[in-house]
């Protein structure tokens, strides 16, 4: 396997925990935490996909997320930074946790996987 679809194998992991952590009573923790690596991991792939760069940083692959709305992919840059400050929220107890609808959230990161993987069913791997 290479690189790109070992980081999409990683987003699926990520993926599971996502939408395990969802339901009634939501596992805030969990959702914030996984959604957050999948999202990263998801955005790397395509950017080995695409041949873009990404760096090892939040904020760079923000702005790898960003630049990848040009591919047809949603733009998920500020969602990473909403998961981020959950993340932080829930780790360090820092911050408010942001208020949200669970599934929805859920449902957002599930689509931009699945938009990644798609990439890979139409035959399109690197």
């Amino acid at each position: 396997m290479g690189l790109a679809a070992d980081k999409l194998a990683l987003a699926q992991r990520h993926l599971s925990r996502v939408l395990d952590a969802w339901p009634d009573p939501t596992d805030w923790d969990d959702l914030f935490l996984y959604g957050f690596y999948a999202l990263e991991a998801a955005v790397d792939c395509a950017c080995l996909h695409f041949g873009e760069s990404t760096g090892k940083t939040h904020w760079s692959r923000v702005e790898a997320a960003r630049q990848l709305h040009r591919h047809g992919l949603d733009d998920v840059s500020a969602l990473l930074r909403e998961l981020n400050e959950g993340r932080k929220s829930v780790a360090y107890g820092d911050s408010d946790r942001p208020d949200g609808d669970a599934e929805a959230l859920a449902a957002r990161i599930e689509r931009f996987v699945e938009s990644v993987s798609a990439l890979f069913a139409r035959g399109k791997a690197p």
